[in-house]
Formats: structure tokens, sequence, C-alpha cells
């Protein structure tokens, strides 16, 4: 049986909480899994568990969930390239599309009384539209768990927003807790921001959380056919159309596959069956950029030598020349000189293939991460208790 601190039985066994997961969705699908990842371990820890994951992904519903893990699908929105926001539905105002997502999470809240609710990376959501379901869950007593990934959007953009609506204070407000998804020793996502002692004392950094990918029998370097893979955000995004177009124009469209949206099973068998893996990392305009991507750790760990851009953590995983290729951002041609080196030399792709992959074995095993995740969960349980 769990004890509190003080030693006396907890009033409700853990394995019987509730807990509640906002997933910031409006580009690319990184938080859902990584909210997916996490609710998964728990599960598996904790026989009982329920756990309920609110989304605006278009294709929540094409990933597979383990028994008590599910979904709840709020309508869509989309992030443009200029950092605006719009509703996927175009017949439908953004303002309209908001409210209806403010008020089917409020709903959701009330109906699943969860024990626990952890929002991903947006304090207060989209447009604020967490921040009703906060107050009324902080008014009955449930915990609140903010989580971050290991780099937020460029400091200086991250100050501007959160002090024109005091983000900043409104965490120390409501929230029990903030999980930072890194290592300490990698990177502060609050950097430069002016943080109140008070919520530095409630930050954990948990490690990275990328998932446990077995390796498969099929050897990368074996394969006599080539093909080129060509994905984009999300498995679509406003620029396909357009990378259609040029594809077409360069006449190399019958060389490129466009496969969208795929089940995780069939993404791994691509990674398996695949000569080299290239992710042109980049900084947005607005300073959005991704932090480690979890499809570079994946790919490695199948010693897929993975190609890549120097930005944020992408230069703690794959080291240039060691076990990936890592060119500077915006280099088109030193992009496309690295990706032809690999496509020319299999004995170059096997060798950082294979370091590739120890170094995820080595460095990037989430099971240590899962366990600090666990053991902060049972923290919070006890709050909650």
């Amino acid at each position: 049986m769990l004890l509190t601190p003080e030693g006396m039985p907890m009033s409700r066994r853990l394995e019987d909480a509730r807990i509640l997961m906002y997933s910031h969705d409006t580009f690319g699908l990184g938080h859902l899994r990584r909210c997916r990842a996490i609710a998964h371990a728990l599960v598996e820890d904790y026989r009982g568990l329920n756990i309920l994951i609110i989304s605006g992904a278009t294709i929540a519903g094409a990933f597979d969930y383990r028994a008590r893990v599910d979904f709840v699908k709020i309508p869509s929105v989309i992030k443009l390239r200029n950092g605006e926001y719009t509703s996927l539905a175009s017949h439908i105002d953004l303002h309209e599309t908001l409210k209806m997502r403010e008020s089917s999470i409020r709903h959701t809240a009330e109906t699943f009384q969860p024990d626990i609710f952890i929002v991903d990376k947006e304090p207060m959501g989209l447009k604020g539209e967490v921040e009703d379901t906060l107050a009324y869950l902080k008014a009955r007593g449930t915990v609140l768990v903010l989580g971050l990934r290991e780099i937020m959007d460029a400091p200086h953009l991250l100050e501007a927003e959160w002090k024109k609506n005091s983000i900043m204070q409104k965490i120390d407000q409501y929230y029990d807790s903030v999980w930072v998804y890194g290592p300490p020793d990698f990177y502060d996502p609050l950097i430069g921001l002016d943080v109140p002692p008070s919520l530095r004392r409630k930050m954990d950094f948990v490690g990275f959380l990328q998932r446990s990918v077995s390796r498969g029998k099929t050897s990368i370097n074996a394969r006599k056919d080539n093909y080129i893979l060509v994905t984009t955000g999300g498995g679509g995004g406003e620029e396909l159309a357009k990378l259609k177009a040029l594809a077409s124009e360069l006449g190399i469209s019958g060389r490129i596959v466009w496969k969208g949206a795929m089940a995780q099973e069939d993404v791994l068998d691509h990674y398996r069956r695949a000569d080299l893996f290239a992710l042109a990392c980049r900084i947005a305009a607005n300073g959005d950029r991704d932090g480690l991507p979890n499809v570079l750790v994946e790919a490695s760990s199948q010693r897929l030598v993975c190609v890549s851009t120097e930005v944020s953590g992408v230069p703690e995983l794959l080291k240039n020349g060691e076990n990936g290729l890592v060119v500077p951002p915006e280099d088109p041609a030193l992009l496309a000189r690295a990706l032809e080196a690999a496509i020319r030399d299999p004995a170059l792709r096997k060798r950082l293939g294979d370091a590739a992959e120890n170094q995820v074995r080595e460095h990037f095993d989430y099971h240590s991460s899962i366990r600090q995740l666990t053991g902060l969960f049972e923290a919070e349980w006890q709050k909650a208790s």
C-alpha cells in the first residue's frame, strides 16, 4: 500500500485515479504523440488508471490507444506560416471555433472529474481556452500540472507574449507543478525570462520522453531498390500543394512518394526499409522551432543515418561526421551535399547509422525518464488524495 509522507494510508488507491490531458495541437503531431507516450507509460504501471486526452489534431483517431486511454476530439485549428491561426473548417469563424473548443474542454472536465489535469506546452491553452477549466478544477482541488518541452520559442518572443497575457503570474497562480520534458543540463525552456522563485520551486526536469522503439529484423543497408520518401509536418500542412507542384515542375514527381499521415507501425516499417532520413529543421519567422524532434531519435534507433540541421536540440543527438550529418539551417546547397554524400557511400551510412543507434541506446533511453515521471505522478497523487 502506498503511504503519504506522514505514513497514513491514501484515501483512494492510486490505481483508481483519473487523469485529463490537454494536447496543444495546432501544428504537427509531436504534442499528441508525447501525451500518448506519457499516458501509455502510466497505464502500464498502474492498473485501473484512466486517462483522457483532449486534442484537436485531425488524425487523433488514427492512433492506437491502450486500454484505459482514450481521447476527446475538439474542433481543429491550424497554425499558418505567419504565426496566425485559422479554423480547419473554413466555413466556421475562428472565434466561433475557439468558443466551441473552450466549451468542450470545460464540459469534458466537468463530466470526467479528473484527479490530475496535465496541460501540454501552452499554459492557458490556445488563445486562453483552458483558463476557465483551470479555474474550475483548481476550485475543486484537482492537481494541475504544466508540461513544457525542453525548448520553447525564441525567449524574446515568448517573453513579449507572456507579459502581454500575464502568463507567468497565471502559471504560478494555477499550477501545482511544472514538468520539463528534458534533462536539467540540456536546456532551460524558460531561459531569459523573469521567473519567480515560487515558480522555480515547482519545476522538475524529467528527461527526454522519446519513445522506446525496438529494432526490426531488416538491415537498412541491405536494400537493393531505392526510393525517396517525403513527409511534411503533421502528415500534410498548407505547403503540401506547393511542394507537389514544385516536384512536378522539376520533373521528379515519379520519384517521390507522398505518404501523409501513417500509423506508427507503418512509420517504423519505413524507417527499417529506408537508406537515410532527412529532417531540415529551421527557425520560423515567428521564432517557432523544434526542440529535439522525436522522429530523429526514432530513426536513429533503427540504425538509420540522419541528415539534419544545427537547430535547437538536434546537435545534442547528432554530431556531424560521428553519428549523422548536420549542416547549418537555411543552406540548401550544404544540405544537398550532405544528402549526396550519404547516398553515394553505403559504408558511411552504415558507420553513422550504427553510431546513431548506440547514441540513442546509451543516452536517450526513455525508461529512466518514465521512472522519474512516475515518481512525480505519485507525488501529485498524494496531493490530490
